[in-house]
Order: C-alpha cells, then structure tokens, then sequence
C-alpha cells in the first residue's frame, strides 16, 4: 500500500462522511444527499475499483456508527463504487465510470438493498420505493463528481489520477 494512496482515500473518507452533514437539498418528501456518489466516483477515478470500495465501506460503516446513515448504504454505494472503478479502469473514461456509478448505486445497488429494505419495513413494495431517490442521488453526484473531475484537468499534473500515473510511467 502506498502511503499518497491512503491518504488520499482518508481524506476522500473525511469527505464523505463530513459532507453528508452539509451538502443536502429537498426533493419532495426526502432529501438528496450526493455527496456518497461522488466519492465513489473520485475514488474510481483517483484510486481504483478497490480503494473505491473500500472507502465506500468505510464511510458507510462511520455514517451508521455515527447515527446518520442506513444499512442500505452499503450494498449502493459499495456495488456503485466497484461498478465506477471497473468501468474507468477498463475504457479510461471518466463518463463511463459516472454511468457506472449510476448503474450500479442507482438500479443493481437499489435491487441488492431490496431484501434488506424488506426485512426492515415487512413490505415488498420497499424495493421500488428505494429505485427512484437511489437514481436521484447517484445522478446528481455523478455529474457533480464529473465537474470536479474536469476542474481537476485543469491541475493536470499536480493530482496524481491513475491516468496521469500511467502517462507517467511511460
């Protein structure tokens, strides 16, 4: 493990777990809270498919210990982090790894919490209720996490993504 690698995915965490307490806005009857997604989406991009998934977890797990989150974090935001990594490193896209995320938090992450939902509410209707505000907040963050990213290109060079580790490898 590298020592920059780890830092990054703290401070990602730091983020995560911080930002969830502040960047939030209404829709409807529920809030949307992005801010998961974009770590999920930095991460791919900075860290790889395992960092992401592992810094999905562990701001999933310190949300729940904290009171502000739900079991239905983890199986969303660990599939969409995994999806998001796989996905950019695979085809180098930022784009795609965005669709990823959204994809994967957004519909399979939704599908994956429905027994977990069930079991909780006793209601089988719980699975689609959870599709349509995973969707919302995944989309939003993925765009967010892709306007960073561009901002980021921008400083091409002073941030070490594993597309410029790569180009430096050459």
């Amino acid at each position: 493990m590298k020592v920059r690698t780890i830092a990054y995915s703290a401070v990602l965490i730091a983020f995560g777990v911080a930002g969830g307490y502040f960047i939030y806005f209404p829709v409807g009857a529920s809030k949307c809270t992005p801010v998961q997604h974009i770590i999920n989406v930095l991460a791919a991009v900075l860290l790889g498919p395992g960092y992401a998934v592992l810094s999905a977890f562990c701001i999933s797990l310190i949300r729940n210990i904290l009171g502000t989150g739900t079991v239905l974090a983890f199986p969303g935001s660990m599939v969409g982090a995994f999806l998001a990594g796989l996905l950019y490193k695979k085809t180098n896209s930022k784009v795609i790894a965005a669709l990823g995320e959204i994809f994967g938090t957004g519909i399979l992450g939704a599908i994956i919490a429905w027994p977990i939902a069930n079991f909780m509410l006793g209601n089988d209707a719980a699975a689609f209720f959870f599709v349509g505000p995973f969707l919302l907040n995944t989309v939003v963050g993925s765009i967010i996490a892709l306007l960073v990213l561009k901002a980021m290109d921008f400083a091409k060079g002073s941030v070490n993504t594993t597309e410029n580790r790569k180009e430096n490898n050459k």
